[in-house]
């Protein structure tokens, strides 16, 4: 079982290595089917925007501090 697990974020690691933020928190609602990644703690958005699929991207002084993923259960494949 902890092979698999581990498996699953080693898949993720290249993915993670190509994202320009040294620091990403994370948590899953998964009633809401929500994914937040906050860039920076604390927070304090003081604008967002809502893409056309559905992802909310939240802004401090025009700096990216976080994104909200809608639905993120449906998006690209889960691993087994």
């Amino acid at each position: 079982m902890a092979a698999l697990e581990i498996n699953k974020i080693l898949n993720i690691v290249p993915n993670l290595i190509g994202i320009p933020y040294k620091n990403i928190w994370y948590s899953y609602d998964e009633e809401a089917d929500v994914l937040y990644l906050n860039f920076k703690k604390p927070s304090h958005a003081d604008d967002s925007e809502m893409t056309d699929d559905d992802v909310i991207i939240r802004y401090e002084k025009g700096e990216i501090i976080g994104i909200t993923i809608l639905n993120a259960s449906k998006r690209g494949q889960r691993a087994a």
